[in-house]
């Protein structure tokens, strides 16, 4: 994320502190969707995903002022996103914790054998993923879902970044040994 963006979205906070909606709506086209995907991921349940977007741009629009610019906006964002998503599992803790990510998109450009290797590859790395703890995968989510730094999944997640590290490198050690348990070897990458 270029600084420019990181700027012109502290700009909008600050406008948003305002009560400038307009700000409001340009943050939330921007940021929305990263919002819903990571929510998703942990909650595992669409509604409850659609749910957490309004949640979470209420706060920041009641809670604009007190945006201190310590991290990127996206970052302040998933944090917000990770304390609302972890609040509903708890008051829903009969919700099943099945992964049912959205399919892979098939490019198009590819022939029907390479498409269903990629579709037949992506749904493996979903179940794979699936198999790890809620923690490996919040991890592995915002490292290489969102292209969080290490330094910002620690702060997102609220641990230090060492063990943000030593997470990452069991998260992928496991998903490795899924992987090859469901016939998938290197060529995941």
């Amino acid at each position: 994320m270029s600084e420019q963006r990181v700027a012109s979205d502290e700009v909008l906070i600050a406008r948003i502190a305002q009560g400038d909606r307009r700000a409001m709506q340009v943050l939330y086209g921007r940021h929305h969707v990263r919002v819903f995907s990571f929510g998703l991921r942990l909650v595992r349940d669409e509604q409850v995903a659609e749910d957490l977007i309004s949640e979470v741009f209420l706060d920041v629009w009641r809670r604009a002022g007190k945006f201190e610019g310590r991290s990127a906006v996206s970052t302040w964002l998933l944090a917000i996103t990770r304390f609302k998503a972890l609040s509903a599992l708890r008051r829903r803790r009969d919700l099943t914790l099945e992964d049912e990510a959205a399919h892979a998109i098939e490019d198009t450009s590819d022939d029907p054998e390479v498409a269903t290797t990629k579709k037949d590859t992506g749904e493996a790395l979903r179940k794979c993923l699936g198999g790890l703890s809620p923690e490996h995968r919040e991890i592995v989510d915002l490292v290489y879902y969102h292209e969080k730094a290490l330094e910002e999944v620690a702060e997102t997640v609220g641990i230090p970044e060492n063990t943000v590290k030593t997470r990452l490198f069991y998260a992928r050690k496991k998903l490795a040994e899924l992987l090859k348990a469901a016939g998938v070897e290197r060529g995941w990458r």
